[in-house]
């Protein structure tokens, strides 16, 4: 009877079994919005798949995802194509994607603007990381690809330009899978060697798959971390690629980047014959200046007659000496009276005069004081004898010593009335001299009235 039961294991693979001979969902097509995405370590991509009514979970492994052009995000509509296929370990179903592009907008071009904006605040595109390009560059070092046509236009017009520079071609790939590893190693290896005193990076114009490859991370990094100035030089003017914004200068063709690498050499010697003018010229001024100076000095007082001149000096000298002699006199007095006046203030801060200002001060405090608290004295000693007066007054044993007398009741309280008694209650009389224990025998009221 038992073995009519199925475990769930067995009923599990049976369904995954039915699922994965499905024709209709080996190959499914699926739109949808991301949601709960997330990247396992190990580069497996988990996300649900949802609409406006249903939902469902999804996983692209590491095999698939790493042709992405873009990152997956929460809250992206994406096409999906795929196939449907039981997960056992949780016994659901799930979406196992193999392509996925966004929905709407192009797969390059979203990421092209998502590794744009991570390295922008990383900070790649800040000038104050551009290096500056040497102004007149011995070795150039030109990574593009051997066969193209940029290579041909670059080499002709430094050639043309500044034939003296000495040019290398780095033969690498510039479009395909292997393009950008190939670039990066190129700008890589031109930084080992280190004698190349700038590098133009670049190819011809092509669609945006074709220049592609210079849109990768991988070649925004080496030029980043590249030591030699770069200038990239990728497709015509219309076509930016990051390598342009990573690069220390953008060259809007190849043509136009061998002319910003290196300075045309007839301007060079039209320059070098426009300063060799201006320097003439110069010359010229300066000698004529100097040369009419000298004139001028050959015609002073001091060369046509020179002992007059020495006798007139003497005479200065003689009087810048007497008010010299005058200005230290008055200075000595000066020294001499700030001595006095120092030496007298010094003698009056003594110890001595101190200690003896200060003695005098405490004999007249002390007997101020002493006044002080004989005055007090006695007129406390007054209000005293005023007071105790006032209070024998008051006393009620005094009273009783001129014949009154106070009850109490037993509780101790004082009988103010006829009718805080009774008949035959016990009351206390307190005399001056003692008290009596009395019992009362008769009360009489009086009326006052």
């Amino acid at each position: 009877m038992k073995d009519k039961y199925l475990t769930v294991t067995a009923l599990t693979r049976y369904l995954k079994r039915k699922m994965d001979t499905d024709p209709h969902l080996r190959n499914i097509s699926l739109k949808g919005e991301i949601s709960n995405f997330k990247q396992h370590s190990r580069g497996h991509m988990y996300m649900t798949i949802k609409d406006e009514q249903a939902r469902m979970q999804a996983v692209m492994f590491a095999g698939s995802n790493r042709y992405l052009k873009f990152r997956p995000e929460n809250g992206m509509n994406v096409l999906i194509r795929g196939e449907i296929s039981v997960y056992e370990a949780h016994g659901q179903y799930q979406l196992y994607i193999q392509q996925m592009e966004p929905d709407g907008i192009g797969a390059l071009y979203l990421a092209y603007e998502q590794l744009k904006e991570k390295l922008s605040k990383q900070g790649y595109f800040d000038a104050k990381y551009k290096k500056t390009l040497p102004s007149f560059p011995q070795r150039i070092g030109i990574i593009t690809s051997p066969t193209g046509a940029a290579v041909r236009d670059i080499i002709t017009t430094i050639k043309r330009r500044y034939p003296i520079v000495e040019l290398t071609v780095i033969p690498v790939l510039v479009q395909g899978p292997n393009a950008p590893r190939s670039v990066a190693d190129a700008i890589a290896m031109a930084n080992n060697h280190s004698d190349f005193d700038l590098l133009i990076v670049g190819r011809g114009g092509g669609s945006i798959e074709e220049l592609w490859s210079f849109n990768e991370e991988v070649v925004a990094e080496a030029i980043f971390q590249s030591k030699i100035p770069i200038i990239s030089a990728v497709g015509h003017e219309t076509d930016t690629t990051i390598s342009d914004f990573v690069a220390d200068l953008r060259a809007p063709t190849p043509t136009a980047a061998g002319e910003i690498a290196v300075q045309s050499q007839e301007e060079l010697h039209e320059t070098i014959r426009k300063n060799k003018r201006t320097v003439q010229r110069e010359l010229e001024r300066l000698l004529i200046t100097h040369r009419n100076r000298l004139k001028q000095l050959r015609q002073s007082y001091a060369f046509k007659y020179p002992e007059q001149l020495v006798k007139q000096k003497e005479q200065a000298l003689d009087s810048a000496v007497e008010s010299l002699t005058k200005g230290l006199s008055y200075q000595i007095r000066n020294f001499q009276e700030s001595y006095r006046n120092l030496h007298n203030r010094i003698t009056l801060q003594h110890p001595k005069e101190k200690i003896k200002l200060a003695s005098d001060r405490l004999t007249d405090l002390t007997k101020s004081q002493n006044t002080y608290m004989s005055q007090l004295l006695q007129n406390k000693s007054t209000e005293w004898n005023r007071l105790l007066d006032k209070l024998t007054l008051l006393n009620p044993l005094e009273t009783m010593k001129r014949g009154f007398s106070l009850p109490y009741n037993t509780a101790g309280d004082l009988i103010k009335s006829v009718t805080d008694v009774e008949k035959q209650d016990i009351i206390q009389v307190r005399l001056a001299d003692g008290k009596l224990n009395c019992q009362v025998q008769e009360i009489e009221e009086e009326n006052n009235e």
